[in-house]
């Protein structure tokens, strides 16, 4: 996934894209094994696709999509009713003296990837690409 700019402008230190990438490995492992307390969470298939991390590193805001795209509003509510266990159990598993408070998003990316190749299939912009 790329890397966007933080709000202030500027691009993230080496030090956030690092404990991004280690929150996103240990998100996706506790979710992928199950071993939250919540079955309904522990039902869902969720992909963790980034985690950007405040210059702080104070919130982390991991940007995920439930398997197929389906239930996504159910995805949010029951990760936002889990964060406190999820957050324990990364916290555990990272060994950092703080863990920062996790936020969830939905991951667009993989609209905005279907949104772009459709506008690069239409003849018009073919058509450009190709003068």
């Amino acid at each position: 996934m790329a890397k966007n700019k933080s709000p202030e402008g500027r691009a993230p230190s080496q030090r956030q894209l690092r404990v991004g990438e280690l929150i996103r490995r240990t998100l996706s492992e506790v979710l992928s094994r199950g071993e939250l307390h919540d079955p309904e969470l522990n039902r869902m298939s969720i992909t963790v696709g980034e985690v950007r991390v405040t210059p702080d590193l104070r919130i982390a805001t991991a940007y995920v999509l439930p398997l197929g795209g389906k239930g996504q509003e159910d995805l949010l509510k029951l990760l936002a009713r889990n964060k406190w266990e999820l957050r324990t159990l990364a916290g555990k598993k990272l060994g950092m003296k703080y863990t920062p408070d996790l936020r969830f998003q939905l991951d667009l990316t993989y609209d905005q990837m279907d949104a772009t190749r459709r506008m690069l299939e239409q003849d018009a912009v073919r058509r450009d690409l190709e003068d």
